[in-house]
């Protein structure tokens, strides 16, 4: 258990950074907002106090340290992601990572914000409730994309962490 544990921390981290580095890059070279992870915060900083839904999140009152708790709950994700992930293919993904298996998960992934994220934070179902929801979902698949992208870069990267 305790080695899946390490495994999950470093390709959860690895894969969640690369899916930031990807963001980074699509923002300065593109232009594309990336999420704003204070809002995260906020969310769960609320949904800690019993209020699971707003109407927009962006209207919710401040929470102190937002910024910081979506950034640590983003990448707490993206671990929590690799568990799934490593639990489900095996041990002999690891040792021989493909690129396809962690593209298909990292797809998967999306519908944590369409179904869970986004509704709560009052976007609605798969952002319906955005003024531009097929871009919205865009952004959603290519950042869970590269998570799964990630993944598969952490662990071909992975003997060099240990």
């Amino acid at each position: 258990m305790g080695e899946l544990l390490l495994e999950s921390l470093i390709l959860g981290a690895g894969a969640t950074l690369f899916m930031d580095l990807v963001a980074l890059a699509l923002r300065y070279g593109f232009g594309v907002q990336p999420l704003d992870y204070a809002l995260v915060g906020r969310w769960f900083g609320h949904l800690l106090r019993g209020q699971v839904r707003h109407r927009p999140i962006s209207a919710s009152p401040v929470i102190t340290g937002e910024r910081w708790i979506g950034w640590v709950m983003h990448y707490l994700i993206g671990v929590v992601f690799a568990v799934v992930f490593l639990t489900g293919v095996g041990k002999g993904w690891l040792a021989m990572p493909r690129l396809d298996i962690a593209l298909a998960f990292g797809a998967v992934t999306v519908l944590a914000p369409f179904l869970v994220l986004q509704p709560a934070m009052g976007a609605g179902l798969a952002a319906r409730r955005t003024p531009r929801p097929g871009i919205a979902r865009l952004k959603s698949l290519l950042a869970h994309l590269s998570f799964g992208a990630g993944l598969w870069v952490a662990a071909i990267l992975w003997p060099a962490a240990i």
